[in-house]
């Protein structure tokens, strides 16, 4: 079944080679809160950067470890949880 891949865009690359950008493209997002990219990149990025700063804002246990399976760097992780969950915590979305 190809439910999950089918909501992505395809940027002309392998789902494993999109999935390890988009990986490594939220990692640096986090780690430098801003970054430079494509459009089409950036509109795909949005959504995985969502769903790892919901974890962050709901601050558990298993919400660190289902972000530890998408972000590369536990360092990453840690600015995650203790600066963005916080600054974004009265944000809804």
């Amino acid at each position: 079944m190809r439910k999950r891949l089918a909501q992505f865009r395809k940027l002309g690359r392998t789902p494993d080679h999109k999935w390890a950008m988009l990986r490594n493209m939220v990692t640096s997002l986090i780690k430098h809160e801003r970054i430079v990219t494509t459009l089409p990149k950036a509109k795909e990025l949005r959504f995985l950067a969502d769903k790892i700063i919901g974890y962050a804002k709901k601050d558990s246990i298993h919400g660190r470890q289902l972000a530890l399976r998408i972000v590369r760097e536990k360092p990453a992780v840690t600015k995650l949880f203790e600066v963005l969950g916080p600054r974004y915590e009265e944000r809804s979305g």
